[in-house]
């Protein structure tokens, strides 16, 4: 009886599992978020997965469009080897009226799509006026205003009344701008003077370069159209055909005077944030805390935003990853993305504290200068595993306020040890006798070599330390390295912790350029030849046991976003 109730219950998540899936992956985009009255505009609803789906009610769009048809199409992309399918469904729409209107929420695929915003403009009169024509080219550019550097939007657009058999248009041309197309042509349809024309649209991301007034020529267009009504071709006889498109100027602002002396940042959105780091801000001497920085905006690629990086730090040393870096197009708009990870790794015990980072930008959308924060991280470090002061804090938690001396108890834990490792001693060397007699007694028999055994003295312990420096392996010195170092002092728990434990400046650096090879990949020449020299007469430790006071390697990065 529970085994059928077991059943019927995964029988209905595993029925109920599809539901959430689509659910959480349906969307719906506008091709364009401003059309004027009389174009159409394409709603695409997107969902994971292939395989056929009912369509969607679409009742809910009569008050305000008119929907001319419906289409569907599936992609499949594998990526890393994982097959993905993605189905679109694509409807197209005549708005009905001029006004801010809004595409409500749709039921598809089990999942509800976001209503989306669309702004329907009055008809261009000019392009109305050039209605009488079969061909015509249109051009502008949003905003008619903008600051250097501030990503505009040049738009091209190809009217045509009849089919077209060929032809081909021109990229725009100007002095003193950057322009890059920004994802695929448009196909519409819109009307003009009265008549119905396809329309395809392309667009631009224009960048100014310098501010005043600039101007882009025009666009041309050269091609054929197909003439249905010539009576003396069966399949319609073609003309050549030609437009251009008016030229357009924009003015352009130059920096402000209150933008401040920072990087120029004109963006419509930026986001600055900071990922990473351990849950409880409580570290110890030697762990890395690995921290990601994003940085993101709206309008701007990714060239034009600054480097990330942290400032020197008192008692961590900051080995930063390789940079990620990308831009990738939304709509009309450009967005840069900026990605940098670090390690940071603490040398000494105390409070460590990574200072806020702080980033000024121009906000475009409200024209005004605008800080974006990084709050200031505080962690504190404690004492490597089994060092010194690892050792006295415990000591001194576990020994009763009232206790007088702790020898006493040392001695009575410390002599059972002792004991034990006589008697191993001994142990071992009836063993070593034993085996010495009993090879007097067999023949030497002749045996391939076999691997070295590892070392147990600190002589050999520094052979192979030796012997791991002179090649190019940085984990294999590390281990040689920190294994002899624990041969002399047990309680070192990591390559920081033995770094702290030293007073050799020399030795110090030669550790923290083998954690920059470590974390950062650095490819430091003859580092193997430094480690040799630097330990080939042994460590140097702290007298005393102490941790070194401050950072010896100059910062890597020293730029701070400001």
């Amino acid at each position: 009886m529970l085994a059928r109730r077991v059943c019927r219950y995964v029988l209905l998540l595993l029925c109920c599992l599809p539901w959430w899936v689509s659910a959480a992956e349906v969307q719906a985009t506008l091709d364009r978020n401003k059309v004027e009255l009389g174009e159409t505009v394409t709603l695409n609803l997107r969902v994971a997965g292939g395989g056929a789906l009912n369509a969607p009610d679409l009742s809910a769009l009569s008050n305000d469009f008119a929907v001319l048809g419906t289409s569907n199409n599936t992609s499949l992309s594998i990526v890393n080897g994982r097959r993905s399918a993605e189905l679109t469904f694509g409807i197209a729409l005549r708005p009905k009226h001029i006004g801010h209107l809004t595409i409500p929420a749709l039921n598809f695929a089990g999942g509800t799509t976001a209503p989306l915003p669309l702004e329907v403009v009055a008809p261009d009169s000019q392009a109305a006026a050039a209605g009488n024509k079969d061909v015509f080219v249109d051009a502008s550019a949003e905003p008619q205003r903008a600051y250097v550097g501030e990503q505009m939007t040049y738009v091209v657009r190809l009217y045509f009344a009849t089919s077209l058999s060929n032809g081909g248009m021109d990229e725009p041309q100007a002095n003193g701008v950057e322009l890059s197309k920004l994802g695929d042509d448009l196909n519409y349809q819109a009307e003009r003077g009265g008549r119905r024309f396809n329309v395809i649209e392309r667009r631009y991301a224009l960048i100014p370069q310098h501010a005043g007034h600039i101007e882009i020529a025009p666009v041309s267009f050269q091609g054929e159209l197909i003439d249905m009504a010539d009576p003396n071709s069966f399949f319609g006889s073609t003309r050549p055909v030609s437009a251009v498109s008016p030229a357009v100027s924009i003015d352009v602002r130059p920096v402000p005077d209150n933008a401040g002396k920072t990087a120029w940042l004109p963006a419509r959105e930026l986001q600055l944030n900071m990922e990473g780091g351990p849950a409880q801000n409580d570290v110890r001497v030697g762990q890395s805390i690995n921290l990601t920085m994003n940085l993101q905006a709206t309008g701007l690629p990714y060239e034009a935003l600054p480097a990330l990086s942290l400032p020197s730090l008192d008692g961590a040393t900051v080995y930063p990853d390789k940079p990620v870096t990308g831009t990738h197009v939304s709509g009309p708009w450009l967005i840069g993305r900026r990605q940098q990870s670090f390690a940071v790794v603490p040398n000494r015990a105390g409070e460590l504290t990574i200072p806020e980072t702080t980033l000024t930008w121009w906000n475009v959308q409200t024209d005004k200068p605008e800080v974006a924060r990084i709050p200031a991280r505080h962690y504190t470090v404690l004492p490597a595993v089994g060092t010194a002061s690892t050792q006295a804090n415990a000591a001194s938690v576990t020994k009763p306020a009232d206790e007088p001396s702790a020898a006493a108890p040392a001695t009575q834990h410390t002599v059972p040890w002792r004991w034990i490792a006589l008697g191993s001693g001994g142990l071992w060397l009836v063993s070593v006798f034993g085996w010495l007699s009993w090879r007097r007694r067999k023949p030497v028999l002749k045996v391939a070599p076999i691997a070295a055994a590892a070392p147990t003295t600190l002589r050999e312990f520094r052979a192979a330390f030796l012997l791991a420096a002179r090649g190019d392996d940085a984990p294999a010195q590390a281990h040689a390295l920190l294994a002899w170092a624990r041969a002399e002092r047990p309680g070192l728990a990591n390559l920081g912790a033995l770094a702290a434990a030293l007073s050799s400046a020399s030795q110090r650096e030669v550790i923290d350029a083998l954690q920059r090879r470590l974390y950062a990949g650095d490819a430091e020449r003859a580092l193997g030849e430094r480690l040799a020299a630097s330990f080939r007469d042994g460590f140097q430790w702290h007298a005393s046991g102490s941790e070194r006071a401050s950072s010896v390697l100059p910062p890597l990065y020293p730029f701070k976003l400001d």
